[in-house]
């Protein structure tokens, strides 16, 4: 994990400033850009969200069915149901 030395205040509702070079080299600089939030000991940890199927967990070529995301791989496999 790579240190970039950037120290952030949170403000008085919880919220954190990304800044706005990191945001536009990590794909994250549109409006509603989603990030997952994971805790490790004492570390907070934000990962750009990919959406995963649901069946294999994969993030590679998804469609939403229903409300549901869903890989291409698995689809195929449905289909042959």
């Amino acid at each position: 994990m790579k240190s970039e030395g950037i120290v952030r205040n949170i403000d008085s509702v919880g919220r954190i400033v990304l800044p706005k070079d990191l945001r536009i080299r990590l794909g994250l600089d549109t409006e509603n850009a989603a990030v997952e939030i994971y805790t490790e000991g004492e570390k907070i940890i934000f990962k750009k969200y990919a959406p995963a199927c649901i069946f294999c967990d994969s993030a590679d070529d998804i469609v939403v069915y229903k409300g549901n995301n869903i890989c291409k791989e698995c689809v195929k496999t449905l289909n042959q149901l």
